[in-house]
């Protein structure tokens, strides 16, 4: 079996729309990068990555990589996946978490699993996200980004 930790924030702005865990939700503001933003997807891919010892989104899907702008994360999540198969892996488990002030993302999270598990090939069972404010301390609790952790555990495929 082998773990992975992964991480990733980034910068709410106006004008455009907020993707989490694959799913496009009702705010004012959304987050800025260079891809869709997906912060939640981008920590589990960086967790899956890690748990591979094969780096991180940055190194396998550059900013500087035109190919990439503004493409979902689903799609690079699914390009994950097929990585961990060729390493003859599967998910265990994801263990994740979105940290935001706003929105409330409780509605939301079956419906993301559901796209992620989806993605990933397995059941939703093996996808846990939580949500949790920060009490209105730093960035996120200002209102100014939202960030995501995710662990996961790899196993090798049967």
């Amino acid at each position: 079996m082998k773990i992975g930790i992964g991480y990733d924030v980034h910068q709410l702005v106006e004008g455009r729309k907020l993707i989490i865990g694959g799913i496009e939700i009702p705010y004012p503001k959304g987050l800025l990068g260079h891809s869709d933003a997906d912060v939640l997807i981008h920590a589990i891919m960086d967790s899956i990555l890690g748990a591979l010892s094969l780096g991180d989104i940055g190194k396998h899907f550059p900013d500087t990589d035109p190919q990439y702008k503004d493409i979902s994360s689903l799609i690079l999540l699914k390009r994950v996946y097929d990585i961990m198969r060729s390493e003859n892996y599967t998910i265990g488990n994801i263990d994740a978490i979105v940290v935001a002030q706003e929105p409330k993302l409780s509605p939301y999270i079956d419906s993301m699993k559901e796209k992620i598990a989806d993605v990933l090939k397995v059941s939703k069972d093996k996808i846990n996200i939580k949500a949790t404010t920060t009490e209105k301390l730093g960035f996120e609790g200002r209102k100014e980004g939202i960030g995501a952790y995710s662990v996961c555990l790899l196993v090798p495929v049967e």
